[in-house]
């Protein structure tokens, strides 16, 4: 069983995705008619755990609850957030850790540096250009033309090594996704933590969430 976050455009670009490759999945979105519904006929089955083809009404509330049931072998994070950190603050008690972002911020080259305040710091090899729509992230980006010196995953392990960095694998041009058992992974990690950084990374773009428990 996949999960797909989000029932949009890239949602509906990572049904196609599953589809071909025969894999049974859950789209989970707040809109009972998002683009997945509608175009591909998704309903709600009396049993999440059979195969098939399947949408659930929730937020990512229940995305975590979905992961603890079902083990998923993939998450697609199709919506514009950053899926895990969002994630992690539905299950602990968290606020937003500023002064690790700071301590980060000197560790990476100011030219990916795109974002950064609030406990969060978003990067990027292509920090000034719009990408391309379904790129294959190949080493001298198509847009910029500069030649990657490494991925961004590897840069923000580097720049904060005391972090979990989740890898966004790629599984089509343009298509990235969580693996499940790194999510479960992560959160029994940031259980036992009072405060902690997660990242979440791709080869060419990236972000970074610090946060502390609040009880």
């Amino acid at each position: 069983m996949n999960l797909i976050v989000g029932g949009g455009k890239y949602g509906c670009y990572a049904v196609e995705f599953l589809r071909e490759k025969r894999k049974s999945f859950i789209v989970v979105d707040t809109d009972p008619n998002c683009k997945a519904v509608t175009r591909f006929n998704l309903k709600n089955p009396e049993d999440l755990s059979c195969d098939g083809e399947h949408f659930v009404l929730g937020d990512l509330q229940k995305v975590v609850e979905l992961i603890d049931a079902l083990q998923p072998e993939y998450v697609f994070p199709t919506a514009p957030v950053h899926i895990a950190a969002d994630m992690a603050k539905t299950k602990f008690s968290l606020e937003p850790w500023p002064e690790a972002i700071n301590d980060i911020l000197p560790n990476l080259p100011p030219t990916v540096v795109l974002l950064a305040g609030k406990g969060k710091l978003i990067v990027s090899f292509n920090r000034d250009n719009e990408c391309q729509e379904k790129c294959s992230m190949p080493e001298v980006c198509p847009t910029s033309k500069v030649k990657k010196p490494c991925t961004i995953t590897k840069l923000m392990q580097y720049a904060s090594p005391e972090a979990f960095i989740l890898i966004s694998h790629s599984m089509a041009p343009g298509m990235g996704a969580l693996k499940g058992s790194e999510l479960s992974e992560f959160f029994n990690w940031a259980k036992t933590k009072d405060q902690f950084i997660v990242g979440t990374a791709c080869d060419c773009h990236g972000v970074f969430s610090a946060f502390k428990k609040t009880s």
